[in-house]
């Protein structure tokens, strides 16, 4: 048995000055004078014991990148972002070529069951963000590579696709929604879509759940043309936000967070420039030129970001007056959720795997365990 004493525990609805028993999966929380003297102890000392975050939206890291199909780049990965407090993520693909996705796909595939021993973050599997979208609103992805919805494909592959990025309104979207929905567990994401806030709503009534990236490369909120964003803020619908405070001004954070309750999910969209010094980079075979917490295109056009999950919390802390524990869910239980595996990953009950964070008051990482094994120490 091993045990985290002298921290801050951070709940689903509240925070506690208790003990977190644990050996693979979380024991219970005691009184810091009823842990067993045999217990195995680290001491926290005062910083705060959180859930292990969950990236759902994640495309690279350490100048690595899902799409490019090496094993050796996704292990870089896992080991980068564990640093973060990320215990598991989706390795997220762009709009390249069929070919190319399922390439990375199957190296995913491979080396998952290596994932839950190795000195990093769990792949939890793939998120496929394209090549089902619209070229009206390709944002930084390739137009060539750009396919109508297949939703053949994405059952084929549902072993190990998560999540799927679809723009309702092209041709067959509603449809493979539903056959994806009916055929699989591959959850369906509304973007990269050009969709009215009626066509919107008539994909989520197929089954679509979640919207990628709210605000970015969709229809805006305009009060006579709601758009996605109007659809995916008044919908019971899973909300992407990139809180880098580029993408979104910190102005809309709490308003995201109280229209969408427990369905609100933080994310990076991290590209391979992400832990990298200024530069130039690639992103889907395109350029990329990295400042600071901006990515773009050559042509100014945002091309993901370089955002920390753990960064992340302590920008909505910062800028918000929710609560502590709200904020935390949002890059844990809730993204857990989303991909269908809040039973065992996200929060700190017991059951569950012990995948927990000591993080300081600055949301710094201290240490990562991963089902109750150390896999990172500052």
């Amino acid at each position: 048995m091993k045990c985290i004493k002298n921290g801050k525990v951070i709940l689903t609805d509240s925070i506690v000055d208790k003990a977190v028993l644990y050996d693979e999966k979380i024991i219970g929380l005691v009184d810091e004078c009823d842990v067993p003297a045999e217990a195995e102890v680290i001491d926290a000392e005062g910083s705060y014991v959180m859930p292990g975050l969950v990236d759902v939206h994640i495309h690279g890291y350490l100048n690595e990148d899902a799409s490019d199909g090496k094993p050796e780049g996704i292990r870089k990965m896992a080991q980068g972002v564990v640093k973060n407090g990320v215990t598991a993520f989706l390795p997220t693909t762009m709009t390249v070529s069929i070919p190319e996705i399922e390439a990375a796909l199957d190296i995913v595939r491979s080396i998952q069951e290596e994932s839950k021993t190795w000195k990093g973050a769990y792949l939890a599997g793939v998120n496929a963000e394209g090549p089902f979208i619209n070229a009206n609103k390709k944002g930084a992805q390739a137009e060539e590579h750009i396919k109508n919805p297949d939703a053949d494909w994405v059952i084929k592959n549902s072993d190990i696709i998560k999540l799927v990025t679809i723009a309702p309104e092209t041709e067959g979207g509603y449809d493979a929604i539903k056959k994806i929905r009916e055929n699989s567990d591959v959850r369906v994401s509304v973007g990269h879509t050009d969709a009215t806030y009626e066509q919107a709503m008539k994909a989520f009534e197929c089954g679509a759940d979640h919207v990628t990236h709210l605000f970015n490369a969709q229809t805006a909120l305009h009060h006579r043309k709601p758009g996605v964003v109007g659809a995916g803020m008044s919908a019971d619908v899973y909300a992407e936000l990139i809180c880098d405070t580029f993408h979104i001004h910190t102005g809309l954070f709490e308003l995201v967070a109280k229209c969408k309750g427990d369905k609100f999910l933080l994310i990076t969209d991290c590209t391979r420039a992400g832990g990298m010094p200024d530069g130039e980079y690639s992103l889907g075979g395109q350029p990329i030129f990295v400042k600071g917490i901006q990515c773009l295109l050559e042509d100014g056009t945002i091309a993901g970001s370089v955002l920390k999950l753990n960064e992340a919390v302590k920008n909505v802390a910062e800028h918000t007056s929710l609560p502590l524990w709200e904020v935390v869910a949002a890059a844990s239980l809730n993204p857990a959720n989303s991909i269908g595996m809040g039973d065992t990953k996200g929060s700190i009950t017991v059951g569950k795997d012990a995948d927990l964070v000591i993080a300081d008051k600055d949301f710094n990482i201290k240490k990562t365990i991963i089902q109750g094994d150390i896999r990172y120490e500052a």
